[in-house]
């Protein structure tokens, strides 16, 4: 195992060759790095079965990538990556701030899978793999069920509409990967309609209760703690729906909710039959459980097998990434390029631009992993970080965005590093028989496919992509600098297998840069204390406590307008 590592310091050899190379290649364009080197796309892209990883318009040339890989290596990256898939137990935990293992990569092992790799095979990882597999299983039987038309409400009607109740990463990843798989929807004995709501204000509950039959419709509760205010807010709200239009609390509670936590016992208490009760563990965190029982919402959409070539494509990139040798291995790439740009070419905001309309939430999702995840600045030794750690993650689908935010990206005054992303097949002609026209869709696919070349290239090359012939008579403000650097990743289709490999990558390229930074990636107590917080000052605008005295200044006369005592 990796000793604790110290702070970034010159006792790195590889670092003083980063900071002679960042002042070199501050000043370099990608023009000049593509006219050096004709092959450059085929040095830097990678393939792996179907994502093509095309980082050739990045500002590295071959010394730069092999000075990454070396700080890397430094950073002793294979052993925390050996430490990471390791089940085995006694030293210190990889999320030592909570003592907790980070496993998520086991949610997605196959049921026949012996060992993490291929040098450890212990009793300990057969029963993680039994485990986990054991409320998968469950898990399953109940998916098939409600696909069949036999699970029913209280009143003995066939479900038809689910709802998640969740937040963060109990809502963000399974109304992702729902939505972007929506073509791959399962056929059940009656349509099957899946919702979900997240927000603590009860606006999204509120428009689509008025949409929902009580008789029909089922209750996922989502809750790694089964504390979470924000979601037990919303299932009392529904239990209150339930209750009122059908009464029988024992039977609304048998038929129409499910949970999903760590904690049994607080399901039990709630309510909740304990053969509706599916179980994750502490070592998963929020924004990595959509693999587990989370992602029941995401079975319900696709399917049993869909589910299931979900979890086999990240586990893909399980593979990969503890076997591909770094200079060919998509998530450290990712890691050593975003370390690149924010650390060495003060590039301290990053965009997603999926050209896809099914990835809308994907940046969204992305915002959680990595912010959450790296939006630390404190190391593993307890000191401040003496750089910069995660940037900024924003972004939309691409088609909207160039309406939007693509002039800030083209001419305005930040640097930026963005992610394209989209798939080579899109429709298929058979699939739409309802449009007169099927190629019409095809056509369009090509339309968004250009658009995401065509931005990528202009952010590169900016006026050398323009016509020459105009650009020495174009105005200033119709001119375009250039040189943003930009990942491409192209999926040979989005489906379930090829998003589950996505959704790894960026996982464990997360990871990775929680290594070259020094930091716990697994823990979030930003998040927590502000949920303490609030829980203080609840009671106040519940009239339980009145004593504002310990409170500053600002949130005192703000509490006194939001309980009517001060109008002015």
């Amino acid at each position: 195992m990796p000793q604790t590592q110290t702070s970034i310091s010159q006792s790195d050899n590889a670092l003083p060759q980063l900071q002679q190379l960042q002042q070199q290649f501050q000043q370099l364009h990608l023009n000049q790095l593509f006219a050096q080197d004709p092959q450059r796309f085929q040095r830097f892209s990678v393939a792996l079965d179907s994502v093509l990883f095309d980082y050739s318009k990045h500002r590295i040339d071959a010394k730069v990538l092999q000075t990454l890989v070396q700080f890397a290596q430094q950073r002793q990256l294979a052993e925390w990556i050996g430490r990471l898939f390791s089940t085995a137990t006694g030293s210190e935990k990889i999320n030592y701030t909570e003592q907790r293992d980070a496993m998520h990569w086991a949610l997605r092992l196959p049921a026949t899978s012996t060992a993490a790799c291929a040098s450890e095979q212990t009793d300990a990882y057969a029963a993680l793999t039994e485990q986990v597999h054991t409320q998968l299983e469950r898990m399953y039987a109940l998916v098939e069920k409600i696909h069949a038309g036999q699970y029913r409400g209280a009143t003995g009607e066939v479900i038809q509409d689910v709802v998640n109740i969740g937040v963060g990463g109990s809502d963000l990843g399974p109304l992702m990967v729902s939505h972007a798989l929506s073509d791959f929807k399962k056929a059940t004995q009656k349509p099957l309609n899946m919702h979900f709501v997240s927000t603590i204000d009860g606006s999204q509950l509120s428009d689509l209760l008025h949409q929902l039959r009580p008789e029909t419709t089922l209750f996922i509760i989502s809750s790694k703690s089964f504390g979470t205010i924000d979601t037990l807010s919303n299932a009392q709200t529904v239990r209150l729906w339930l209750e009122k239009a059908l009464g029988q609390e024992s039977q609304i509670l048998k038929h129409h909710f499910i949970g999903v936590s760590t904690k049994a016992d607080k399901m039990t208490e709630w309510g909740i039959a304990a053969e509706n009760q599916f179980l994750l563990w502490d070592w998963v965190g929020g924004r990595y459980s959509l693999w587990s029982c989370i992602g029941l919402p995401i079975a319900l959409t696709i399917g049993v097998q869909g589910f299931k070539q979900l979890l086999a494509g990240a586990h893909a990139i399980d593979q990969h990434f503890q076997t591909a040798p770094f200079e060919q291995n998509i998530p450290v790439l990712m890691g050593l390029l975003g370390a690149w740009n924010n650390n060495f070419l003060d590039i301290q905001t990053h965009a997603v631009l999926p050209y896809d309309g099914r990835l809308k939430y994907f940046a969204s999702y992305l915002q959680q992993l990595e912010m959450e995840s790296n939006g630390k600045s404190i190391q593993r030794n307890g000191q401040k970080v003496n750089w910069d750690t995660c940037p900024i993650i924003w972004g939309e689908v691409g088609p909207n965005a160039q309406h939007a935010f693509y002039q800030l990206l083209h001419q305005g005054s930040q640097a930026v590093s963005c992610d394209f992303i989209a798939p080579v097949q899109r429709y298929k002609a058979q699939q739409f028989t309802y449009v007169d026209n099927a190629e019409a869709l095809v056509e369009q696919h090509h339309l968004a496919l250009s658009n995401c070349l065509a931005q990528s290239r202009l952010l590169a090359f900016g006026n050398q992509a323009l016509d020459q012939n105009e650009v020495q008579n174009l105005p200033e403000y119709k001119k375009y600098e250039g040189n943003q650097p930009s990942s491409t990743i192209l999926l040979q289709e989005l489906n379930p297998y090829s998003l589950g490999m996505l959704i790894a990558m960026y996982e464990h390229k997360v990871f990775v840069q929680s290594v070259l930074w020094n930091i716990n990636p697994f823990d979030q107590w930003g998040v927590e204390k502000g949920k303490e917080i609030a829980n203080q000052l609840l009671p106040i605008l519940n009239g339980e406590q009145n004593d504002l005295s310990a409170l500053d200044a600002s949130t005192q006369g703000l509490l006194q307008i939001l309980l009517g005592k001060n109008n002015g």
